[in-house]
């Protein structure tokens, strides 16, 4: 069983001296540093002032400075950037400004389990990875709760690293819900299995050939749409709330018994073996390198795959079909892309 930590284990004041330059201030970074800061903490923010989310932040009270320099004042310094990027970040701004006694820090364990960053033996390496995204994180925390992290040490230099970490967390708000032990190993294989296999590649799969079957069968777009993909938000929220046992218990029995007898037929054996092979490139590198490999040389595959799928037909009827739905939020509709990081456009340029 994990090993869990609550409030009672956490001592923050070990961290109220020292200042935590937050490196990006996107989904996480913007969360955890207003945490800190609403906990008491000196949080000041890494990133270039002609960013967006740097103007951000200053709106939002923070100081923000130039990677290098935060990373020169920090004592605790928190990478939250994303991980394609991260290792010219180390490179260029953190690397020589980590120097013993120092604190780095991750909320995904993926840059120094795959070793595109390589600390110095002589600092702490902690991640804290809230299990949630960032804006749940600080609206939790704002409500006086708080979303539960896990905790990993890959380097205790000082004898102290979980002492600091789980000031950290409590910092953040994750105490107050409770803080489970693991590796970065763990945390980075796990969720990268996750992703690729059941929540992201896996869940879009399904949906994609559940819609592609049955308007090949003849059936309309608009109900194959609501069949296969918009339920599904209300089957998850019944998971969510109470594993697959309140599921059960919420739908009618025909649906129950459908499940039971046919759920194995679809995702069966093959699917397992492939999920296991999926695992196993992770688990070698193999997934990490490539992914590298596509930015370095300008993610021109990951683009084409992105056009490609917003191609996809149900993502043109789920288009109009979202615009009869007014409960939905505003600006819910995907953006037209994710800025392109500073690798990716100089590696356009490079091999134009």
């Amino acid at each position: 069983m994990a090993t869990i930590f609550y409030e009672a284990d956490a001592n923050p004041a070990v961290l109220k001296t020292k200042t935590i330059a937050i490196m990006g201030y996107g989904s996480q970074g913007h969360a955890q540093a207003q945490n800190l800061r609403d906990s008491g903490y000196k949080v000041i923010i890494g990133l270039e002032a002609q960013r967006p989310s740097a103007q951000q932040a200053v709106a939002d009270g923070f100081e923000v400075f130039r990677p290098v320099e935060a990373a020169k004042r920090g004592d605790w310094i928190q990478i939250l950037t994303p991980d394609e990027s991260q290792h010219t970040l180390y490179e260029a701004s953190i690397k020589p400004w980590l120097s013993a006694g120092k604190v780095l820090g991750v909320s995904h364990g993926f840059s120094i389990h795959f070793k595109t960053i390589t600390p110095p033996e002589d600092v702490d390496v902690v991640m804290i990875a809230p299990k949630s995204p960032g804006h749940l994180l600080r609206r939790v925390y704002m409500e006086g709760r708080g979303v539960p992290s896990l905790l990993a040490i890959h380097q205790d230099a000082s004898g102290r690293a979980r002492e600091y970490a789980l000031a950290y967390a409590h910092g953040i708000g994750s105490t107050r819900a409770g803080v489970l032990e693991t590796t970065f190993k763990e945390e980075t294989e796990s969720d990268l299995f996750g992703e690729q296999a059941v929540l992201c590649g896996g869940l879009t799969s399904l949906i994609k050939k559940g819609f592609e079957i049955l308007v090949e069968a003849g059936y309309q777009p608009e109900v194959a749409y609501f069949e296969c993909l918009h339920e599904m938000k209300l089957i998850v929220d019944l998971i969510y709330e109470g594993g697959l046992g309140r599921m059960r218990y919420s739908v009618s029995n025909t649906a129950e018994y459908g499940d039971l007898t046919r759920g194995q037929q679809v995702v069966g054996d093959a699917t397992r073996a492939a999920m296991k092979e999926v695992l196993a490139r992770i688990q070698d590198g193999s997934f990490a390198r490539e992914w590298m490999e596509e930015n370095k040389t300008g993610g021109r595959k990951f683009a084409a795959l992105r056009e490609q799928e917003k191609r996809h037909p149900i993502e043109v009827v789920g288009a109009q079909l979202r615009g009869m739905m007014s409960w939905l939020p505003q600006g819910a509709q995907p953006p037209a892309g994710k800025p392109e990081t500073k690798e990716r456009r100089a590696a356009k340029v490079v091999n134009a």
